[in-house]
Parts: structure tokens; sequence; C-alpha cells
């Protein structure tokens, strides 16, 4: 009886195993995942500036609008090698934004992203730029910065055309003897 019971979980364990094997190669033959470049260069900018707005909004600030703001992204997975498509912690996307009051100083912000297999991510943005994790509200209050990590999700039907944008990373300098002072 021991064995008889063991003997069909080890079959349906393997029946699953089957399945899921055949899920992925079927997506994968399919036009692989619906996590792209294109989608999270729609999404990040989206998801941002309305947060990005209810921060302003925390601060007292007016004025701003998701049109002024004018978000864009251009995003990367893992490097040059690695294709701009799936899951994973290894994205990150330069953001440009326009806020008269909060300038980049390098023209783009650095957000670093967990993408998820459900085609949602975790987003988490320079607090030089966005702030740190909790700020003073307008009245006073320490509250939670909406910004300073945040989730998004996007639609894997969504547009999956190219973007266009193109953020040139900030120039990497050699740290000078004065740098160490």
């Amino acid at each position: 009886m021991l064995r008889s019971n063991l003997t069909r979980t080890i079959l349906s364990l393997a029946v699953v195993a089957v399945v899921v094997a055949a899920l992925f190669v079927v997506q994968h033959r399919s036009g692989g995942s619906s996590i792209t470049e294109a989608r999270l260069e729609r999404s990040l900018p989206t998801t941002f500036s309305h947060l990005y707005l209810q921060q302003a909004d925390l601060l007292g600030r007016t004025g701003l609008t998701m049109k002024s703001l004018d978000a864009r992204a251009d995003c990367d997975k893992g490097g040059p090698t690695v294709a701009n498509s799936g899951p994973g912690a290894d994205w990150i996307c330069l953001m440009t934004w326009n806020d008269p009051d909060v300038p980049l100083p390098d023209g783009s912000g650095k957000f670093e992203l967990n993408v998820h297999s459900n085609d949602c991510y975790t987003a988490g943005g320079p607090s030089k730029l966005v702030g740190l994790v909790t700020i003073v509200d307008r009245r006073g209050r320490e509250v939670p910065n909406p910004v300073f990590e945040f989730d998004g999700c996007f639609d894997p039907n969504g547009d999956d055309t190219p973007t266009g944008v193109t953020i040139v990373p900030p120039p990497v300098t050699a740290p000078t003897s004065a740098d160490a002072r």
C-alpha cells in the first residue's frame, strides 16, 4: 500500500513537471516573455508620475501635472549581453522628468527594478532625487514617501513597439585625490 501511494505521488509530480515544461516551451516558442523593455518603458514613467504627483501634494507643491513632468524611461536588463526581456532583479531604467523645483543634476535618475513573472515590478529610485523612505509633509508629519520604492504592473498584451527613448547615462568620473579627503 505504501509503495503504491509513493508510486502515485512520484507519477503525479512527474506529470506536473511535464505540464510545466510544456507550458514553458509553448510560451517561449510563441513569442517569449510578456516582460519587455518597451512595456517597462511605457509603464514605469506613468506609475512614477502618478506617485510623484502624490508626493508633491503631500509636500504642498502645486503646478505639476502628468504632462508637465513628461517622464520618460530607457530600460536595460542585465547589460549589453542579456536580452531585454523576462523577469529578474537585474533591470535598470534611466528616467528623466521635469520638475523646476528639483532639477536632475546628471540629467536622469537611475531606477533599479525587480520585475516579477506576473508582469509587475518593484522599483527603487535614487534617494538624492526622490527623497528618503519617509518625508515630512506640509503639516509637519513624517509620512511614507510614495516614490522611494514602489510597485507597478503593465498589461502583458500592451503595446510592445520600441519607444525610441534613449537616455545617455552620465559619464563615470574617476575619483581624484581631493575626493579622498
